[in-house]
């Protein structure tokens, strides 16, 4: 189990992840389970997240939804289903996204709308599905996943890079919409995390050095690090905080 500071406000809260059946949504999965939390999850990976579940069953309260995020139908089922089994729900964090790299000369505007699909899109639709569970809570806390690939000018995946500057605009806009509920809206900006499939595809001895240059810490990233300060703006401790974006990444930008 993870390990770290305890949140008592997250106890039996129930919270709804996207993408959380591997890398930095897994962690962040496992860190909400620790803390006594009721998560909800949406994955498309079907096999990866029933593993999870079955891993995690016996030490709280998780349930997995198969979804297709591209879908919104889809995705408001999968929230509905989420509330059904553990109640109203007061935490959100839009993780789920997918930075597939792409030259800018194959895109076409197929291609393009199916990347923000992945990428923001469903940022919105998700908060849109839980916000009047906070409102009638009291509030609530929502925490949307950027990038800091747009804020260092990371090339070779135009639509994504674009997708993740967005999130910060739609963050700062439901943080205005919502405030006056006592919804808080606030970003975690990853660096270079080291999930698995980073490391599998992208991480060469050369692309370690210049993480290595580049960061003010001299070492890796990993989904802990990005999970554990989600945990906190999720948390009561952050009553006033909103409108934000907290970039992790070592002390790159």
């Amino acid at each position: 189990m993870p390990t770290g500071a305890i949140y008592p406000s997250l106890k039996d809260r129930t919270v709804v992840v996207t993408g959380g059946g591997s890398g930095i949504g897994e962690s962040i999965v496992r860190h909400f389970v620790a803390q006594g939390a009721k998560v909800g999850f949406l994955d498309i990976n079907r096999e990866a997240s029933e593993a999870l579940v079955a891993e995690l069953s016996s030490q709280g309260s998780v349930h997995f939804e198969h979804c297709d995020l591209r879908d919104i139908a889809a995705l408001r089922a999968a929230i509905a289903n989420i509330r059904a089994a553990f109640g109203p729900i007061t935490i959100l964090v839009n993780n789920a996204a997918h930075d597939e790299r792409h030259k800018l000369e194959d895109v076409t505007p197929e291609y393009w709308d199916d990347r923000v699909h992945v990428n923001l899109r469903h940022q919105f639709f998700a908060a849109q599905a839980v916000v009047d569970d906070m409102k009638a809570a009291g509030g609530g806390a929502i925490i949307n996943l950027g990038s800091t690939s747009w804020m260092i000018g990371l090339g070779g995946m135009p639509a994504y890079t674009a997708s993740k500057s967005a999130v910060l605009g739609l963050t700062r806009s439901l943080a205005r919409d919502l405030g006056p509920f006592n919804i808080r809206v606030c970003s975690v900006v990853p660096g270079w995390i080291m999930t698995q499939r980073q490391i599998d595809l992208w991480l060469t001895p050369e692309a370690e050095a210049r993480v290595m240059e580049s960061q003010c810490l001299k070492r890796k990233l990993y989904p802990e690090d990005i999970a554990k300060p989600v945990l906190f703006f999720a948390s009561d401790e952050a009553s006033g905080c909103t409108n934000q974006a907290y970039v992790v990444d070592g002390g790159w930008i």
